[in-house]
């Protein structure tokens, strides 16, 4: 494998710290512009910036259309080709600008990274998003056994979601003290736990069977009184690994401190459905299902504005274009009502 360039790694820590202070981009919003530029280097063979030619951006979109995702072994999505494209464009239209640069390149050959009309238009068509409907969710939930505790805190992680529809993201970092049973609420304050955004959001549990909130309550009970959590310690703690006398490593319970990432609670999730046989819905996919439920339940436009908002949307339209996407059929099928 080629060896990176010093020059172009002082570059892209140049270009990172203008994004956070420029944009205000988190750390993880950094990760996929770097993510996205070491692509186009490992085209060229991490050739320096200032070598640029629009050959090697042309090059470099033929070859992410032949890419394999590597885990799944499957061509990349017209999403992800679209995306990596793009912020490799953004970097090298900030590039065109920089001192060293400028007569090297300039800010129209950056627009040879840009995609193709056709392949666009189909990575930001707006698809309808796989979600499990209320009695498939209901299937899953009392199907998952609740024998040890890790059992407990994955029942418990469905249940809260039904009751919130909370972003896994935030999820992830919640602790205790964020939670109020006597109120049915959720605190997520963005200083400490990971909302998108940044962003305060208040939720009170949503009006589904009352199955998910005995599990929930019972699951914070059992930390309080039987593990002694306290305020600071997470809400849904990973597992607790060690050494086990004439076993080796072994599941000991559960420690204090949530998972550091995502995907372990993920797969909670998924495997709940898949050992039934169904999908394996995400996580986010329970938001839609909520709002679809809201739809059905809400009677004013009060109501549905005041459910939006417990998913953490700021504005109504972005819970209806995230979630009730409607095709020109489905127009056509709706309007055709008021003329029967």
């Amino acid at each position: 494998m080629a060896k990176r360039n010093a020059q172009n790694e002082r570059m892209k820590r140049d270009y990172v710290l203008f994004l956070e202070e420029t944009e205000g981009l988190d750390e993880k919003s950094t990760d996929k512009v770097l993510a996205a530029i070491l692509k186009f280097e490992e085209s060229t063979g991490f050739k320096p910036f200032t070598k640029f030619h629009i050959e090697q951006a042309v090059q470099f979109k033929k070859e992410l259309n032949r890419a394999k995702h590597p885990r799944t072994g499957k061509a990349l999505s017209h999403a992800t080709v679209d995306a990596t494209l793009a912020l490799v464009r953004k970097y090298f239209t900030w590039l065109s600008g920089r001192n060293g640069f400028r007569s090297k390149f300039t800010y129209s050959d950056a627009a040879y990274f840009k995609n193709n009309r056709k392949n666009a238009r189909i990575a930001h068509a707006q698809r309808d998003v796989p979600y499990p409907s209320l009695p498939a969710a209901s299937r899953a939930f009392e199907a998952l056994p609740s024998d040890t505790e890790v059992q407990m805190r994955d029942k418990a992680l469905f249940a809260f979601l039904m009751l919130t529809g909370a972003r896994i993201g935030a999820v992830a970092t919640l602790k205790l003290k964020h939670v109020n049973l006597t109120e049915c609420h959720l605190r997520q304050d963005a200083r400490e736990v990971a909302t998108k955004n940044a962003k305060d959001i208040d939720t009170w549990f949503f009006p589904v069977a009352s199955a998910y909130l005995d599990c929930f309550a019972a699951w914070v009970a059992y930390l309080r009184e039987d593990k002694f959590f306290g305020q600071e310690d997470a809400l849904f703690p990973k597992a607790l690994v060690g050494v086990k006398d004439g076993e080796g490593f072994a599941n000991l319970g559960l420690a204090r401190e949530g998972y550091a990432s995502t995907a372990s609670l993920n797969k909670i999730i998924r495997n709940a459905f898949s050992r039934l046989g169904m999908p394996e819905y995400t996580p986010h996919s329970f938001r839609k299902t909520l709002f679809l439920l809201g739809v059905e339940t809400c009677e004013t436009l009060e109501e549905i504005k005041a459910w939006s908002m417990n998913l953490g949307h700021e504005h109504l339209s972005t819970s209806y274009q995230s979630y009730l996407p409607m095709s020109r059929e489905r127009q056509r099928e709706v309007l055709k009502r008021f003329r029967s």
